[in-house]
């Protein structure tokens, strides 16, 4: 067991004040305390903690005597208390006594839980070494202490997720460990050590065992990761994939046609890869990683002139049944399977009008098409092009923008046809479109004009003028209107870089 005190000089000053009011509450009443879990992982690799943990030889009812804001949490005897930090991270902070956890019928919780006697008992019930340390701080001289019986230390500086004392042992304990030394190794850029990988694959089918949430769960966070695509194979070489997504498996080594040089499979990660390195968000990922997961069901002939008429539609069906397996959320599901049914839109310049632009920002909604066009972004990137957003693309981008802009028009005044018939009591005609088309011009050369009672008075003056010099004005606020709708398209062309 490594037990070390060096080099950690002054890291105590990172300890926040919270978790040393609660380190100090327990040990003045005469017991253990110990940081424990991912939080000590993040401390000695210099990165900030997202929550902090406490395990201590104090029992539930002896914790919440000494707290007494605070509140029993789990069956297990996890008391959290309220520290009422600013700080989110720190607001709660969860003390669980140290215990022996004993037999997993279901793979996930521990059917029997005794209270164990030391910190090294409470760690060797833990999933992986680096998760394994406890950290002591002596309150009297301020040091740090770090208690490490399974070299988590060790494989911390060589980076490598190793499960604690027999890999299989902690698997059948709690299947979605699996998962989680997939999630760890991405997100830490760390490797999964031989045994423990090992110990993976022959347990992998116990994953069916885990409820689909906390599968989900997992799964987010490796794809929410910049290693996402990594991940996702990892999943796969490790066997865990076909109890997951076994819908992706199938396209692995399926040939695409002359358009894609990659197979299948290896064109979703790439394009998952793209969307995970520019950072968006997770329905784009999602949808990017589905979007021609219909292509080996939809693929008629091989070789270059290979045909998946259809796959979207294919897509879209087998996207809604795997978000729907996995217990998505039903708003999160319907803006996914949208942005798979419509990821293969085409757009050329000079060939689709703004009549079908229209269409596809109806059918897709206004709000989801900047995402769309990501997915296409990564759709080309994975396909092997050397650009993600060719001339066209941002052609569509000033398109969509254009179309998708209010219209200048007479609806934008705070008065209508029917108050200029009542203002001069005059029948319907073309007068009160020429009033109209002035009034328009008042407002579009100052905003503050378009306020009723103003207008109102302007009608009043404009229904005294003669049909010439009415018609007069009328042409001129025309010209007007023209020349600023140019302006407008313009500056919308050069937003985009487009003529």
């Amino acid at each position: 067991m490594q037990i070390s005190n060096k080099n950690w000089e002054g890291k105590e000053k990172r300890i926040p004040k919270e978790v040393k009011f609660v380190i100090d509450q327990l040990k003045k009443k005469g017991f253990e305390a110990y940081i424990v879990g991912g939080c000590v992982r993040d401390f000695l690799r210099g990165v900030e903690p997202q929550d902090w943990d406490v395990a201590t030889n104090a029992k539930p009812v002896e914790i919440g005597k000494i707290f007494l804001r605070s509140y029993l949490d789990n069956k297990f005897g996890t008391v959290t208390v309220l520290t009422g930090s600013k700080d989110p991270r720190l607001k709660e902070i969860e003390i669980t006594p140290y215990r022996i956890d004993e037999k997993y019928t279901d793979k996930r919780h521990p059917d029997i839980i005794r209270w164990a006697k030391s910190i090294q008992e409470d760690l060797a019930r833990r999933d992986f070494t680096i998760n394994a340390m406890a950290m002591e701080f002596k309150i009297q001289n301020s040091k740090v202490k770090i208690i490490d019986p399974f070299n988590g230390q060790t494989d911390l500086k060589n980076k490598i997720i190793r499960a604690v004392g027999k890999a299989e042992d902690r698997f059948n304990e709690d299947a979605l460990r699996m998962i989680r030394a997939v999630r760890l190794a991405v997100t830490l850029g760390f490797e999964i050590e031989e045994k423990t990988a090992e110990a993976i694959k022959k347990n992998s089918f116990w994953l069916q065992a885990i409820s689909k949430e906390r599968i989900r769960d997992e799964l987010m966070k490796i794809i929410m990761s910049e290693r996402a695509a990594e991940g996702i194979e990892l999943l796969r070489k490790l066997g865990l994939l076909k109890y997951i997504i076994p819908e992706l498996e199938e396209g692995y080594k399926v040939t695409q046609n002359k358009h894609h040089i990659y197979e299948c499979y290896e064109h979703y990660l790439r394009s998952l890869d793209y969307a995970a390195k520019r950072n968006f968000n997770k329905y784009v990922r999602l949808a990017t990683l589905f979007h021609d997961i219909g292509k080996p069901r939809t693929k008629r002939g091989e070789g270059p002139d290979a045909t998946f008429y259809g796959h979207e539609i294919v897509g879209t069906k087998m996207t809604a049944q795997i978000l729907n397996r996995l217990r998505f959320p039903k708003k999160d599901i319907e803006k996914i399977v949208k942005l798979v049914r419509y990821h293969l839109f085409y757009y050329n310049p000079g060939e689709v009008g703004e009549s079908s632009v229209r269409r596809l920002v109806r059918q897709v909604g206004p709000e989801n098409m900047e995402e769309l066009l990501q997915v296409r972004m990564a759709d080309r990137i994975g396909s092997g092009v050397p650009k993600a957003e060719p001339y066209k693309l941002r052609h569509l981008r000033y398109v969509i923008e254009k179309v998708s802009q209010d219209p200048i028009s007479v609806k934008m005044l705070k008065v209508s046809g029917n108050d200029v018939m009542r203002v001069l009591e005059i029948q319907p005609g073309p007068k009160v479109g020429q009033i109209l088309d002035v009034l328009l011009s008042y407002v579009l050369s100052d905003p503050s004009n378009n306020q009723k009672e103003f207008l109102e008075k302007e009608i009043e003056k404009l229904g005294k003028l003669s049909e010439k010099e009415l018609s007069s004005l009328t042409q001129k606020a025309k010209r007007e209107r023209e020349k600023l709708e140019m302006k407008r398209d313009e500056m919308t062309k050069k937003k985009y870089w487009v003529t």
